[in-house]
């Protein structure tokens, strides 16, 4: 077999394939491989660059062949997906996945460590804790509506229905029926704690370096916030500029520019959606707290006057991810702007 400089191997659950080129762009190699022969065969070959694309288990295999001393690349899905020749398959897949780590303009992802992937996993039990606990709520809410018992919207209408639902005496419940909602208030029980808990190793994982100690001196910047940043951006070296990160997590507007004139949208679906949602609830928590006190945010002030307060939001997370990017990068602390004289 002549010597394979560029691998293209697209990654499944069981079945991987390999398209392999040597110095002059000719395949070399094109096969198969089940799950347990994927590392017999890179470690039976000579280091060469191997492009991954960036999605399920690809940080994993990343570790495993960077062992072997390759050099491996990950890159988005969605910047693979033009060298794609005709029909989706793996072969092709993997074909195009060893075209495109070849471009010299190709952005990589970079490799996530296992506690960096471990931090993002707190933080994705947290998003599905979060929405059990509505969804229990919501059914707690919806069962009792049925019987005419309504509470008000928040914690404290909630805890008013489950008191309702403890109360033997209380016999506008069928038994039944309270039998049935009491399993889903322990259910709801039982996901506050985990929540609780899960907060506290978030809280910890936050307080524990000092980049994240610096993060959450910014307004809007919690423990879960900083925490999610320093898991999600390892190397923020690795973005030219502020308006790149925030570009990447998805805070600018959407360009539809052409001849010169440009054309300018609202922020789309695409980039990181759970940064760019604790982002903009940090920065509601921000402007909420402007609108009783605006003599320290003038420019936030001045902004609301102009723009409805979504609007509002998105511009100052915006804002904030560049300021993040500033501080990760340049090794300083936050300071607080001080307002121009009159």
């Amino acid at each position: 077999m002549e010597q394979i400089r560029v691998i293209g191997l697209d990654i499944a659950k069981s079945v991987f394939q390999v398209h392999g080129v040597d110095g002059e762009g000719e395949v070399v190699v094109r096969r198969r491989l089940k799950r347990s022969r994927v590392v017999p065969f890179f470690a039976s070959i000579e280091p060469c660059r191997i492009g991954i694309e960036a999605c399920a288990t690809s940080h994993f295999w990343a570790r495993e062949l960077g062992a072997l001393g390759h050099d491996v690349k990950l890159m988005p899905p969605a910047y693979v997906k033009p060298y794609v020749k005709r029909q989706k398959n793996d072969a092709a897949d993997a074909e195009a996945i060893c075209e495109a780590v070849t471009r010299p303009t190709m952005r990589f992802v970079p490799v996530k460590t296992t506690e960096q992937q471990s931090v993002m996993v707190l933080h994705r039990v947290r998003e599905l804790l979060m929405g059990q606990r509505v969804r229990l709520s919501n059914a707690i809410r919806g069962h009792m509506a049925e019987f005419g018992l309504i509470a008000p919207i928040g914690r404290i209408g909630l805890q008013r229905l489950i008191e309702t639902i403890d109360d033997e005496t209380d016999d506008r419940v069928p038994p039944g029926a309270r039998l049935c909602i009491r399993m889903l208030v322990d259910q709801l029980l039982l996901v506050n704690v985990q929540v609780l808990e899960n907060d506290r190793q978030i809280r910890a994982s936050a307080s524990s370096s000092e980049v994240g100690r610096r993060l959450m001196e910014i307004p809007g910047i919690g423990p879960v916030i900083a925490s999610a940043l320093i898991a999600t951006v390892p190397d923020p070296k690795a973005f030219r500029c502020g308006r790149n990160l925030s570009a990447w997590i998805g805070l600018v507007p959407r360009q539809n520019s052409s001849g010169g004139k440009e054309r300018l949208g609202g922020i789309t679906k695409q980039g990181n959606r759970y940064l760019r949602k604790m982002l903009v609830v940090g920065a509601m928590a921000v402007i909420r707290y402007a609108q009783r006190n605006g003599t320290r945010r003038p420019w936030l002030v001045q902004l609301m006057a102009r723009r409805t307060t979504k609007i509002a939001a998105v511009a100052l997370a915006n804002k904030t991810v560049r300021m993040v990017w500033a501080i990760m990068v340049s090794g300083e602390r936050y300071r607080e702007p001080v307002p121009l004289a009159a």
